[in-house]
């Protein structure tokens, strides 16, 4: 029997959505240490079940009110509903009863921690996102100065560590896992959101007979998966925290790498990139690729953010080395790619000789759906069931999505080309880390 929301659920999403969400920093993200006690587990999962409903329900709201009868599409309303559901799962997920003893521990941060939190659990405004870009309701709140100054956020932290010492209540540890199978579920059932509003775009661009999307639905797309990309981050982290218990990576923080090490990370988006390149056009040998990078770069960053962006650049890079200069090429031209360590940034510099792209194309790259290939290949719904698995190209969404998880936290993705020469993308990563996550 197929799930439909009530009257009453979509009431209670109409009043989740009038709050504004909390912005996150990685360095945040990091604070519960190595081993988080039951304690500090459960304040995570308080700030989840209060913060995940409200990022779900600004989405629920944005896809019901989308212009021009794109709302209407069947693959966004089934997208919809799968957010909707997801937020009933969360909202109606019983609490434990606590006694007023455990309710005065849980708000007692912990001694080890009590030296750093104040620089730790502060954030500083994300240097590549303008004020309120990515928020669906762009009025100001109260509440609200911009992305990372949030006059309410202290009240409501997710990373601050609650133990002293004791033993905590079974309770909390049952409600943990609980919490963290509820949002195992939830992550699997959004698995698709990419492709399902990809092909709802299609649908409605067939059906108004349109070559090309428009700004605003451009905007709702950007704001659209930089919430995914977050609602993700928060969900696979916390996921990934309550696993830990059980066994630990010294260099893990749950899906986030505090050695994150960008040249193998960078070797090895080049074998695959150049692995999907020899499947796609037959090739004996894909254009070579040459690495200039200190192998002792670590950083602190998600590994799986990285590869993605690699992966998606590298790839488009060797698309046009091999349609420009054809596939029977004996020797292709090398695609570089450089890393420089800054202060302030680690920065990723690809070069090829793919024939460039002219300059008033330049701002279609960033258009989702934008696409290069003749014929957009029909979406499989299975194929993003991996959040980075992609095919050689004809979607028109890597460039554009690589470049919010670039902003995401902090860094960005530039393009430079030469028409008739090649093209340099620039990967900024920014290694400052307390920029906050952009408000949705």
């Amino acid at each position: 029997m197929s799930w439909k929301a009530t009257e009453k659920l979509m009431d209670t999403i109409g009043h989740y959505a009038n709050f504004p969400a909390t912005g996150v920093s990685l360095r945040q993200m990091v604070q519960f240490g190595e081993r988080p006690s039951t304690g500090t587990l459960f304040r995570a999962s308080q700030f989840l079940s209060e913060e995940l409903p409200i990022r779900l329900a600004h989405r629920v709201q944005e896809l019901g009110d989308l212009p021009e009868g794109l709302n209407e599409m069947p693959s966004i309303r089934k997208v919809k509903d799968w957010y909707a559901q997801s937020f009933e799962e969360l909202t109606t997920l019983p609490k434990p009863s606590l006694t007023s003893e455990v309710r005065k521990r849980l708000l007692r941060p912990a001694k080890q921690s009590s030296g750093h939190s104040r620089i730790l659990s502060q954030t500083t405004h994300n240097p590549s996102i303008p004020q309120g870009k990515y928020r669906s309701d762009t009025k100001a709140n109260g509440n609200e100065n911009g992305n990372g100054d949030r006059k309410s956020s202290m009240s409501k932290r997710y990373y601050v560590a609650a133990d002293d010492g004791g033993d905590w209540p079974p309770e909390l540890n049952a409600y943990n896992m609980k919490f963290a199978q509820t949002l195992e579920k939830i992550k699997r059932r959004h698995d698709s959101v990419v492709t399902t509003v990809a092909q709802g775009i299609l649908e409605w661009k067939r059906k108004r007979q349109r070559m090309q999307i428009d700004n605003n639905i451009q905007a709702f797309l950007d704001r659209f998966y930089m919430s995914r990309i977050g609602i993700r981050m928060l969900i696979g982290q916390h996921v990934a925290l309550t696993d830990q218990r059980h066994r630990s990576d010294p260099n893990y923080v749950g899906i986030i790498c505090t050695k994150t090490n960008v040249r193998d990370l960078a070797q090895e988006a080049i074998e695959n990139a150049r692995f999907v390149c020899e499947d796609h056009y037959g090739l004996f040998d894909a254009p070579k690729v040459q690495l200039v990078c200190n192998p002792e770069i670590n950083f602190m960053y998600v590994p799986g953010h990285l590869s993605h962006m690699l992966f998606e650049t590298l790839k488009n890079s060797l698309r046009a080395v091999v349609e420009t200069h054809g596939q029977d090429k004996e020797e292709f031209p090398v695609t570089k790619v450089i890393v420089a360590e800054g202060k302030e940034d680690i920065t990723i510099k690809i070069s090829d000789e793919g024939g460039g792209i002219p300059r008033s194309a330049i701002p279609l790259v960033w258009t989702y759906m934008y696409t290069t290939v003749d014929q957009t290949p029909n979406l499989d719904p299975d194929f993003n069931k991996s959040d980075f698995k992609a095919p050689m190209a004809g979607f028109g969404y890597g460039l554009p999505i690589s470049r919010l998880y670039a902003r995401y936290f902090g860094g960005d993705l530039k393009l430079i080309s030469m028409e008739g020469y090649g093209t340099d993308v620039y990967l900024h990563l920014n290694r400052l880390s307390s920029s906050s996550e952009p408000l949705q």
